[in-house]
């Protein structure tokens, strides 16, 4: 037999340690950030059909979920108000008024545990009557009036105490707008997580349900991305950029981990992955039926987002990950 020429990968995959020694790709607690749904009300702490293990919180009970995250070793949350349909108008006056929801819960937080990073979600679907996210003027969604309400909203959550303004409205000069204004108002050193690239798709079905969100009439598709564009990500992420955005946020990311490395390769900030509702629901759903092993799957998910270019990862899996990651110390 002729003597055989090839390389043995396999010598760095024989043993457990081994293979723990030439990782490349880790996942921390310090990457995650949990998001948190604030309702209106009192004594609400009611799961979400669509969303197994994760609850719609009154203030009330914020204290509790708190305690738990934090206890955790968890670092940072994104807060998501959720008020009562008769609170909502056409323009979505409560997402920037300073006894709004996130305002209030943004308060409790600082308040409760001061070094957790508050990071507010600053749209304005979830207060309006309508569930766009900017002003509706004869069906159509008005972009540079929009500008004002949102930079209304950033400058009203900084003041409440947040440590990160996330704008997600996806308006052109959402990012311009909310740093010149927060700038303004002498918020110099508040940085801007932005949805950069955030694509219109089917895999947030489960967060309008959680936010009460759903647009009245329409879809979101003319300030949302379509989702075959690859080139068009990199337009937005390179306008956040110059206009101040100190975060990228890819949203959805599992069937975007192409864009998530095109974002890290081009630009020198830290990416987020948003792992959104839709996804966290499929991987729940399968679990839930027997069908896949659910720690191993997400542990795989998360890493493969790391992997891919982010540096932090929005998750709803955050407190489960974050038990399995102590489990393993």
């Amino acid at each position: 037999m002729n003597e055989l020429h090839f390389n043995r990968h396999r010598r760095l995959r024989s043993s457990k340690n081994m293979r723990a020694l030439v990782r490349e790709t880790f996942l921390h607690r310090e990457d995650l950030i949990y998001p948190i749904f604030v309702v209106e009300g009192e004594n609400v702490r009611t799961e979400i059909s669509s969303m197994p293990g994760v609850f719609n919180i009154s203030l009330d009970k914020l204290k509790e979920e708190l305690d738990e995250v934090a206890g955790l070793g968890i670092k940072s949350v994104i807060l998501f108000g959720v008020p009562h349909d008769h609170n909502k108008d056409e323009c979505g006056t409560g997402a920037y008024s300073s006894n709004g929801i996130v305002q209030k819960a943004t308060r409790l937080v600082k308040e409760a545990y001061p070094d957790m990073v508050v990071i507010a979600d600053t749209c304005l679907c979830e207060y309006t009557s309508h569930g766009h996210c900017g002003l509706v003027e004869n069906g159509r969604i008005l972009n540079d009036e929009s500008l004002e309400l949102l930079a209304k909203t950033a400058v009203s959550q900084a003041e409440a105490g947040a440590d990160i303004i996330a704008p997600s409205n996806m308006m052109d000069g959402f990012v311009a707008a909310i740093r010149a204004a927060l700038d303004e108002a002498g918020y110099l050193d508040i940085p801007v997580m932005s949805y950069a690239v955030k694509y219109s798709s089917a895999y947030y079905g489960p967060f309008r349900e959680a936010a009460n969100s759903t647009p009245q009439f329409g879809d979101r598709k003319t300030y949302q991305m379509d989702y075959a564009n690859r080139l068009e990500a990199l337009r937005e992420a390179e306008s956040d950029v110059a206009e101040g955005a100190d975060f990228l946020i890819v949203k959805p990311s599992l069937s975007y981990m192409d864009i998530m490395r095109d974002v890290k390769n081009n630009f020198n900030l830290p990416v987020v992955a948003y792992n959104v509702s839709g996804e966290y629901s499929m991987i729940k759903a399968a679990a839930l039926n027997g069908w896949i092993d659910e720690k191993t799957i997400v542990l795989e998910t998360l890493t493969s987002m790391k992997r891919a270019g982010a540096d932090l990862i929005i998750t709803y899996f955050a407190k489960d990950v974050a038990k399995w990651l102590k489990e393993e110390i």
